[in-house]
């Protein structure tokens, strides 16, 4: 007889329930404060005046600015704010003008469905502005809009207006603060990851360290493509992140010290990172004197690692002490960003020919198309939420298909919930203003907790905002549960069931692509003569990093899939550590050989090379791995890429089970 799994009781699986947990994260007070103001201000100028339904859709799009107010930077978060709301009022229009149309409405929505979903793959702020396009189309589509057309649309841009003008109160008081702020968070995360340097923490840090880093340069350099040029407040920043480079470059060789004998890295590194930090977030040098390494109190090196850490603290102190940086004495390491006219070109190229563009695009017409068509057939009231779960469930950034499905049914179950006691017993007018205030404020607060808290959160206000449009009280709460299960159910059958991409071209070829990468900066890394840098060696590692945290990030929304996805997710996991922890292992290599370890033999380095492009072939194959192009030789205190060759061997023995 079959017993049951420790504990007495059966359990459902972790892909099933891993968005249900609450994630661990700080409520972010300003936010709060911002939505309940925001949402709650026009509601009430709308009672004022005896228009109630004006002052819900001029809430409805402050609700839609504080959705999309997730950057940092005042700058971007302007822009965040605004490209969405222009065309989510571009959304409210079309959607109007096809009101009561019931065909029409299905060929209209189907066609903006295609175009949300092809710009939606361009970028974060794509996204958004994709959401939203087709988000205001759903509902117009779905509720009677005041007349003429031009109101709609403004009321919505207005309400918009409030958040953005609540976000920019501060800025003449905290313009840069955000950015320092990131840049020396960035400077703490290395700290931590230099303390680590050859402990078991040392790859948990390494990742943390590039998150920070990728988040800290899309905000920099984000900001400098916007700024047309480079400010000397902004190109300090920039040279100052670029001077923490070496620093990981060398905490990463420093894994490689005899611990044993050497024991662990000195504190004075750690501390050094760490007063920098403190500098980069007031925002005025470290050191006040002539000699901008004083304040540093290194000791004596002993060793390859410790010299490249106290080279490259030096380095950035200097960094730091240089007053009036323009930039120009630093050298760019991730290169010059293109020109804004360029970066739209491409966006353009991106989404008109790109297969996984148009494929998107299509899945979310499909899906939109059916849903719509649904509504005007069955003999049930108009309903808009149908496709708005469509909408919400197949938003390209949000993660796996099938896990938003099942966490947006439980996120709109827990806001019906909510909901219930709202609609049933607070009376329509002055007391929907502070009961908006108060369901505003959940919404940054529960929407740091995941995915399925934050439509909790949202599911409530969309409620009572869409009560003053239709008037249909405590009857919208089961209709909505209703359409809600529909929604995910057209989703995960037209948008998913239907759409069996292959495991090994979404995810298979994508780490192919970055192993091919590292080969190519193994032979990189290691051209060259020891003292002549490359500046094509830092972008590269960069780079990969990049590539590797983007696959990294889809693997873990593989394995929030069913299986088989899930099941071959969970087996090829160990695998883009392992590459990961190849990439590391050659920068370390590398950093030793500049700092006193004798070079490798080209042939050895070739061999390293070609072992990592043939194990690229063969995940893009799916073929059995080929033998090693030569036999380990054996380990010797030389050896200086015995580290490097160990973890593609390590590679190689993970892939090689599974590729059969």
């Amino acid at each position: 007889m079959a017993q049951d799994p420790p504990g007495g009781r059966l359990s459902p699986p972790k892909w099933l329930t891993a968005g249900m947990r609450p994630q661990p994260a700080a409520v972010p007070w300003a936010a709060v404060a911002r939505a309940s103001v925001a949402l709650a201000a026009p509601l009430a100028v709308g009672l004022a005046a005896g228009r109630p339904a004006y002052g819900a859709l001029a809430s409805m799009g402050a609700l839609s600015a504080v959705i999309g107010d997730t950057a940092d930077a005042y700058r971007m978060r302007v822009f965040n704010i605004a490209v969405p709301q222009l065309f989510g009022a571009a959304g409210i229009t079309l959607g109007a003008l096809v009101f009561g149309r019931d065909w029409t409405a299905v060929a209209v929505l189907t066609l903006v469905a295609l175009v949300s979903g092809m710009i939606s793959s361009i970028g974060s702020v794509a996204s958004v502005s994709g959401l939203l396009l087709l988000l205001n189309a759903v509902v117009a589509a779905g509720l009677p809009m005041p007349h003429p057309w031009w109101k709609a649309p403004l009321l919505l841009l207005a309400g918009g207006a409030v958040v953005l003008l609540l976000t920019l109160f501060a800025w003449p008081l905290r313009g840069g603060v955000p950015e320092r702020a990131a840049v020396a968070d960035t400077y703490r995360t290395v700290a931590a990851f230099v303390r680590a340097a050859g402990t078991p923490e040392h790859d948990e840090r390494r990742l943390a360290v590039t998150r920070s880093l990728n988040s800290s340069y899309d905000l920099l350099l984000a900001h400098r493509t916007r700024r047309h040029g480079r400010s000397p407040g902004l190109a300090r920043l920039i040279a100052r992140l670029n001077a923490l480079i070496p620093v990981v470059e060398a905490a990463s060789a420093a894994k490689l010290r005899p611990t044993d004998r050497l024991g662990p890295l000195p504190e004075a590194y750690r501390a050094a990172v760490l007063t920098l930090a403190d500098a980069v977030e007031r925002g005025r040098p470290a050191a006040s004197g002539r000699d901008p390494a004083a304040f540093l109190d290194l000791p004596v090196p002993t060793g390859p690692s410790e010299r490249a850490l106290d080279q490259a603290l030096r380095y950035a102190a200097a960094v730091d002490a240089e007053p009036g940086s323009s930039g120009t004495a630093v050298p760019d390491r991730l290169g010059r960003p293109a020109a804004p006219g360029e970066r739209v070109r491409r966006a353009a190229r991106a989404a008109l020919l790109s297969g996984a563009s148009w494929r998107y695009g299509l899945r979310l017409a499909l899906c939109i198309g059916l849903a719509q068509a649904l509504v005007s057939v069955l003999p049930v009231p108009r309903s808009y939420w149908v496709a708005l779960t469509v909408t919400f469930v197949l938003k390209p950034d949000f993660g796996s298909v099938f896990s938003r499905a099942v966490l947006r049914a439980f996120g709109t179950a827990l806001g019906l919930l909510i909901a219930v006691p709202v609609l049933a017993e607070v009376p329509r007018g002055w007391w929907d203003v502070p009961t908006v205030a108060v369901l505003a404020a959940l919404i940054p607060a529960f929407s740091a907790k995941g995915y399925a808290f934050q439509t909790a959160a949202v599911t409530p206000v969309i409620l009572l905002l869409s009560d003053l449009l239709n008037h249909q009280g405590f009857g919208l709460v089961l209709p909505r549960l209703y359409d809600s299960l529909i929604g995910c159910a057209i989703a995960l059958l037209a948008g998913y069931l239907c759409w069996p991409e292959s495991w090994h071209t979404r995810i298979g070829d994508r780490l192919a692509d970055a192993v091919a990468d590292a080969s190519a900066y193994v032979a990189l890394a290691f051209a060259g003569a020891p003292g002549r840098d490359r500046p094509s060696r830092p972008r590269r590692r960069r780079r990969l990093y990049r590539d590797l945290s983007a696959v990294r990030s889809e693997f873990q929304r593989a394995l929030t899939e069913p299986p088989p996805t899930g099941t071959r997710a969970a087996a090829w996991w160990p695998l883009v550590i392992a590459v990961e922890r190849v990439v590391e292992a050659t920068t370390a290599t590398r950093v030793r050989v500049e700092h006193g370890v004798p070079a490798p033999a080209p042939r050895d380095v070739a061999a390293i090379a070609a072992d990592l492009a043939a194990l690229a072939e063969a995940l893009r194959t799916g073929t059995p791995l080929p033998a090693p192009s030569e036999e380990v030789p054996a380990a010797s205190a030389d050896d200086v890429l015995a580290p490097l060759r160990r973890e593609v061997r390590a590679a190689c023995a993970i892939a090689s089970p599974v590729l059969g």
